[in-house]
């Protein structure tokens, strides 16, 4: 769940290494390094189901582009969720071919980040809530236009000023977002952190935005929290759930350890991320998977507590 940092991305190349150009395309090394999937599953992908279509070298060596990445990001990440690959390769498809209002106020998105006009990233986000709703504009711009521009700077297709810029625009318009939603109507708050090495907040502030509009109290605590102060921040806000939000795999451990802290205090306990994707990945993670949809993650923990104010 969702950067002065790269975007809310589920595998982040480490921004020390030279990034690869996509002028030629990738080799099929480098996307399984960049996406977390073998080499023989990204064959069998395309093999069986199309997913993507790569043109091939002199000396046929498969060669993917941005597009190519997308499609496959998408194709992984509907797998984890748990759809067979036959059922996950068409609900991509149908994704990709998807028309109408979110599409086209995703792409004035794509379109302003590329100008490096944070006011016109605001204006869409804007203009998107006031047509599609708070939920709809999360989940069918905002987020995924800063993956497919997380993509972009992975593929060397967009500079990293492009990226940073959007990043805090979007994060600035999250913010007045929560600030003016109305009063909560839960008691008890939900309090947010990243996991003690987690670094990305965009999906946690976006999943705050949309707790605040249904109604819950939360605090944010961003990122790299020690398990410590979280546990301190749930006790002295009397919080009646907490959500953890971890991307990398390699940052997994911590973030389960903390989950466990907060579960010894009593509240519900949530969790998110790529480092969580797989159902593997989740073994030992006490609480709540909330996936990678921003409504069907705010709709799990509503029915968590319902719990009122008077």
């Amino acid at each position: 769940m969702g950067r002065s940092r790269p975007t809310e991305q589920t595998v982040v190349p480490v921004a020390a290494d030279p990034q690869p150009s996509a002028d030629d395309g990738l080799a099929i090394q480098e996307v399984s390094r960049l996406l977390g999937l073998p080499a023989p599953t990204l064959r069998s992908w395309e093999r069986r189901y199309g997913i993507p279509t790569t043109p091939r070298t002199a000396g046929g060596h498969r060669r993917y582009s941005a597009d190519a990445l997308h499609e496959l990001r998408l194709m992984r990440d509907e797998v984890a969720r748990g759809r067979r690959a036959a059922d996950a390769a068409a609900a991509v498809r149908q994704r990709l071919e998807a028309t109408g209002p979110s599409a086209d106020l995703q792409a004035e998105l794509l379109a302003a980040a590329g100008r490096l006009d944070p006011a016109g990233v605001r204006a869409v986000l804007d203009r998107a809530q006031e047509e599609l709703g708070l939920a709809a504009t999360l989940d069918d711009v905002l987020m995924p236009g800063m993956r497919q521009i997380g993509v972009w700077w992975q593929t060397g297709r967009c500079d990293i000023a492009q990226e940073h810029l959007t990043t805090e625009a979007a994060r600035g318009w999250l913010s007045r977002v929560t600030t003016f939603a109305p009063p909560p109507t839960r008691a008890r708050p939900v309090v947010l952190a990243c996991g003690p090495r987690d670094l990305h907040t965009l999906g946690l502030e976006a999943l705050a935005a949309l707790l605040a509009h249904n109604g819950h109290g939360c605090r944010v605590l961003g990122a790299r929290v020690p398990q410590r102060s979280l546990a301190m921040a749930v006790t002295a806000s009397s919080a009646a759930a907490v959500v953890v939000v971890s991307h990398l795999p390699t940052q997994r451990r911590p973030a389960i350890e903390a989950l466990h802290a907060v579960a010894e205090t009593g509240c519900a306990v949530f969790y998110a991320g790529g480092a969580f994707l797989f159902p593997r990945t989740r073994a030992g993670a006490p609480g709540t998977y909330l996936g990678e949809n921003m409504t069907a993650a705010a709709a799990v923990i509503d029915a968590a507590l319902p719990e009122r104010s008077g």
